[in-house]
């Protein structure tokens, strides 16, 4: 069946009633990604994007997520736009569970339109 990748919205053929044969099942992740995306929005995620994942995941266990101001990092925990900080795909990974805020680099795919239309549903 035709989907599109939850997150970069690549088509691509999901074959997840037979996992055996789907293009995901090709794909090496971490125990760590595994667990990390039982936590997601997600469904199907394009091979690209998990192997993403799975490098985020990794580069996730270098940091700890920031508690105190001083610990932020620029570039690794947010970014500046204007005068706002912003925060990264990794500083929401690291923070370990969504806040469900429709956050503009939510790490788990969370989207108050596509979450409100799957209840719906």
């Amino acid at each position: 069946m035709e989907t599109h990748c939850g997150k970069c919205n690549k088509p691509f053929v999901c074959s997840a009633e037979d996992i055996s044969r789907c293009h995901c099942s090709k794909v090496k992740l971490s125990t760590e990604t595994t667990a990390f995306l039982s936590k997601t929005y997600f469904d199907c995620l394009c091979n690209s994007c998990l192997k993403k994942v799975d490098e985020q995941v990794t580069i996730s266990q270098r940091y700890r997520f920031p508690t105190q101001r001083a610990d932020f990092q620029e570039g690794i925990h947010y970014y500046i736009e204007g005068s706002y900080w912003v925060f990264t795909e990794l500083y929401h990974m690291l923070r370990g569970q969504c806040c469900q805020s429709g956050c503009r680099h939510c790490a788990y795919g969370f989207s108050k339109k596509v979450t409100t239309q799957k209840v719906r549903n």
